[in-house]
């Protein structure tokens, strides 16, 4: 069994700060990619930041130079600063982690709410 606890998310002026986190439990070989998506009412799921085992990142054009994906791997946590957040960065975030049990298998936080006023 593992678990992805989400935490962080809230509601912001613009131009604010957040930070996001996401932790995995339960039982867990190793951890590979880690990521964050979001999905705004009415619009897909999209990869916001990703982060590899090795901490190579990867961002979406919208948030680069403003958010930044981090991990801990002794906590097996991953964490995204949100800065100079825009109204358009309302969404329900959720990580992704790609977790090694037996073989790898990707597993979804709950999401969390962010809402930027203007």
């Amino acid at each position: 069994q593992v678990q992805l606890v989400e935490s962080g998310g809230g509601l912001v002026q613009a131009g604010g700060s957040l930070r996001l986190s996401c932790t995995a439990s339960g039982s867990i070989f190793s951890i590979n990619a880690m990521g964050w998506y979001r999905q705004a009412p009415g619009k897909q799921r999209e990869l916001v930041a990703s982060i590899t085992s090795g901490s190579s990142t990867n961002y979406a054009d919208f948030v680069k130079g403003r958010f930044t994906i981090s991990r801990d791997n002794a906590k097996n946590t991953v964490y995204l600063q949100m800065n100079s957040l825009k109204p358009e960065d309302t969404a329900v975030y959720y990580c992704n982690v790609n977790i090694v049990r037996l073989r790898p298998v990707n597993y979804w936080g709950q999401g969390t709410q962010v809402t930027i006023s203007s």
